[in-house]
């Protein structure tokens, strides 16, 4: 067994090879130059040697370099994700060592290989990032660490955390991102616009003494006469309004850009957004359908309500099928009773398709404030700019055009029935979808 262990990870160097090819020139010479066959049989002799001290240098000791895969807790999605690989050395030498990392199959990367130097008896660790677009469980193989001397003629293969497994989750990184430049009021920075509030849409808090620069509007005259100075009144934002996202997990939603579907540019969304709406103090609720209803979250504003939304996230994926929205429409009208803001991230690709649904639409409407969000087709934007230089060019560019006209054009009819819309491409997705939201409660609509 250990022979076996010992050949399994016994490993020779390229230059090997081209010592033993310009030995075996050499004997082939020494059939003319006779002078040369001891000579080369000491070369022969002197790369035995080395080869066996090479050997005994490295396979000496027990447990001579040890090293560890350290993996976060948890992935995010659609984001470069940083892990690392640290390797202690315990030779007496400077080693050379080359890492290749058996990635999960996920990331079709079959040419991870990195080769550095360690010091004797030190450590090093290396960093390295990885871009997942799937949700799910990743599986990690071996971690094989190849060492060589100084000598440099053979490597020796050690084998670490084999199987280690970390799941993805929807972008966490993208929601910390928001949340964080909410707090520090910077959300312009990344598109997010100003509303101007319309009116008095806020709940009623305090009456208070007046202020210079406080508005002349909210002067209480009945707390005024009776304190003989003047005094105003106080508001705050209403809380506690129930906002559901609706997330169409039908085989629409399964159309990829920049590696990444459509539904987990919704989900990633959605996870964004409803942290925001929980900090706002509003109650946020899930509900994910397509030929049936999959999940269906009740609005809630408790501060441990973003994890479970966010489980119920990991596990939304799409049985390529198409959505039922009149089911969608009886399981709002049964469970939603409040009049609540609708957040409903779908895809129509053609009028006919919105035209199928639109009395389920409307019907949400009457009752909800209902915001329709589908997706611009960015890979029709190249052919769009294109110059049309023969007759395919022109129909493929014609049939783009018409594609981004029909996508305005059923904006509109929403539009024309009250139903707002959110028409973005995938990547402004999650900007959009908090604006939308910071103007919706700026102008009491809910």
């Amino acid at each position: 067994m250990a022979l076996i262990r010992f050949i399994k990870s016994l490993f020779v160097r390229h230059r090997i090879f081209y010592v033993i090819a310009i030995i075996g020139a050499l004997y082939l010479i020494s059939n003319w130059f006779h002078f040369l066959f001891p000579i080369t049989n000491l070369l022969c002799l002197g790369l035995a040697v080395i080869f066996f001290i090479d050997c005994l240098v490295l396979f000496r000791g027990s447990e001579p370099i040890k090293a560890q895969r350290l993996l976060p807790e948890k992935f995010s999605n659609s984001d470069l994700n940083e892990l690392s690989v640290n390797i202690q050395n315990k030779y007496p030498f400077e080693i050379t060592v080359t890492i290749i990392d058996e990635i999960p199959v996920q990331f079709q990367k079959r040419d991870f290989k990195k080769t550095f130097q360690i010091p004797a008896k030190s450590n090093q660790e290396y960093v390295y990032k990885l871009r997942p677009v799937e949700r799910g469980e990743y599986v990690f193989g071996h971690l094989n660490v190849y060492v060589s001397s100084p000598i440099g003629i053979v490597k020796r293969r050690y084998r670490f955390e084999k199987d280690q497994m970390v799941k993805v989750y929807p972008s966490f990184i993208q929601m910390k991102k928001y949340s964080f430049l909410a707090l520090d009021n910077r959300l312009t920075l990344y598109g997010m616009k100003k509303i101007r509030r319309i009116g008095h849409t806020m709940e009623f808090e305090q009456i208070k003494d007046y202020v210079i620069g406080d508005d002349v509007r909210t002067i209480n005259w009945k707390a005024t006469a009776k304190r003989a100075s003047l005094m105003v009144n106080q508001y705050q934002d209403e809380k506690a309004q129930p906002i559901y996202t609706i997330i169409d997990a039908s085989r629409t939603m399964k159309m990829p850009f920049d590696g990444l579907t459509l539904l987990d540019y919704a989900i990633n969304s959605t996870l964004a957004f409803s942290n925001i709406a929980l900090k706002k103090k509003d109650k946020v609720g899930l509900i994910s359908f397509a030929e049936n209803i999959k999940n269906h979250v009740p609005a809630s504003s408790k501060k441990t309500h973003l994890n479970t939304i966010l489980e119920v996230l990991y596990n939304t994926n799409t049985k390529f099928l198409d959505s039922d929205f009149s089911t969608l429409y009886t399981q709002i009208k049964r469970k939603v009773t409040q009049r609540s803001l609708l957040l409903l991230y779908t895809n129509f690709e053609h009028i006919s398709s919105l035209e199928r649904q639109l009395i389920y639409l409307k019907a949400l409407s009457r009752k909800h404030v209902l915001v329709v969000i589908f997706f611009q087709n960015t890979e029709l934007d190249e052919l769009l700019h294109t110059k049309a230089e023969d007759l395919e060019t022109v129909y493929h560019k014609t049939i783009a055009q018409k594609t981004d006209y029909d996508k305005k054009v059923m904006a509109k009819t929403l539009a024309k029935y009250g139903i707002q819309t959110i028409l973005t491409k995938p990547e402004d997705l999650t900007v959009n979808t908090i604006n939308k939201y910071l103007e919706i409660k700026a102008k009491g609509l809910i």
